[in-house]
């Protein structure tokens, strides 16, 4: 399944720039091992012990996997992943 994943400013010095990529995978898991397989590093700055990080949000066509199945969260051609860093500040 090919996935259009949108890479926000401070990650995209592992995608060399490009602000989307292509990744592939049946799920949002596998869609990130395909994007840590094409850029090393970057899934250790989306996930940690198998879960997203805290400060990351995943969300597939608008939705926040969270809600859905998380990283189990099935994915299909074309949908596309936005990948959000969380805003916190007081």
């Amino acid at each position: 399944m090919a996935v259009q994943v949108r890479i926000p400013t401070p990650l995209r010095r592992f995608t060399g720039g490009a602000e989307q990529v292509g990744a592939a995978g049946a799920t949002v898991g596998n869609v990130v091992d395909d994007l840590e397989r094409q850029f090393p590093g970057i899934k250790e700055k989306l996930c940690k012990e198998g879960q997203v990080q805290r400060f990351v949000n995943i969300f597939l066509n608008g939705d926040d996997i969270r809600f859905l199945s998380n990283l189990d969260t099935g994915v299909k051609d074309d949908d596309e992943l936005s990948i959000v860093p969380a805003i916190a500040g007081g």
